[in-house]
């Protein structure tokens, strides 16, 4: 489906924060020095920890650098569907998923960037050859190595990292998949996949580093990881007997 010829010169990188103060002027800079071309929408949840002035001060100084001022801790899904609505309509080509807390390293973009020259979707992997996970404890390794592997099993998909959170899509991409999205939460990441998979978008993986932040609290929880599970398994069931319903009437 991927069409080669479409433009994708304007990329705006798009950071949720809430309480990354420490981390946002940093994961900036390193942004800006590794693709100049590249816009920035900081999507801050009304932090109290002063990110969003931080992020103002910033946009002042870089007229690459946005701020959207939202009302309150909403989630990351919804802060990357707010992000992803207002570069859509900005008119921008590129629209990219980056962590704001140094998890995802800037310098690794541009090859997320060339590889979807070729494709739809690109998901920076954690779990493909050449691809890293870094000062994590094995427990939380192997808890986000298994989720995605039940994941991948419970709805039938190929990606190795489906819960992997670098991601660059085309515009055309994200204006297929947005409006069939149910989720806001840690599940977001799996239903972009999963959309642009179901309707017949490529969807490449190139390897990343992946590092624990040094800055900043975590917003990841066991709670968090258990719910997004119990989601994934009950849309597994229901693709499984939507396919089995199929395959009945065809015989």
């Amino acid at each position: 489906m991927t069409e080669t010829d479409i433009p994708l010169d304007k990329i705006l990188v798009i950071i949720p924060t809430y309480n990354e103060s420490e981390n946002i002027g940093p994961i900036t800079a390193r942004l800006r020095a590794a693709v100049p071309a590249a816009h920035i929408l900081i999507a801050d949840d009304n932090s109290p920890d002063g990110t969003g002035a931080l992020a103002d001060s910033l946009a002042d100084a870089d007229d690459h650098i946005h701020v959207m001022h939202r009302a309150g801790k909403q989630g990351l899904g919804a802060a990357y569907k707010a992000g992803f609505e207002w570069g859509l309509a900005q008119g921008f080509d590129v629209l990219v998923e980056h962590d704001a807390d140094g998890s995802h390293q800037p310098e690794q973009l541009p090859r997320l960037l060339e590889a979807l020259k070729t494709a739809d979707m690109v998901k920076g992997s954690r779990y493909v050859e050449g691809g890293a996970v870094h000062n994590w404890p094995k427990s939380r390794e192997l808890l986000s190595r298994g989720g995605s592997l039940w994941t991948r099993l419970m709805i039938g998909v190929p990606v190795r990292d489906i819960t992997g959170g670098f991601n660059a899509f085309r515009a055309a991409t994200l204006r297929a998949i947005l409006p069939q999205l149910r989720s806001v939460g840690y599940n977001f990441q799996v239903d972009l996949t999963w959309q642009a998979i179901q309707q017949g978008f490529t969807v490449a993986e190139v390897p990343i580093d992946f590092y624990e932040r040094e800055k900043g609290q975590s917003k990841m929880s066991g709670q968090i990881v258990v719910e997004a599970l119990a989601k994934t398994t009950a849309w597994g069931i229901q693709h499984r007997l939507t396919q089995l319903k199929h395959l009945v009437t065809k015989n």
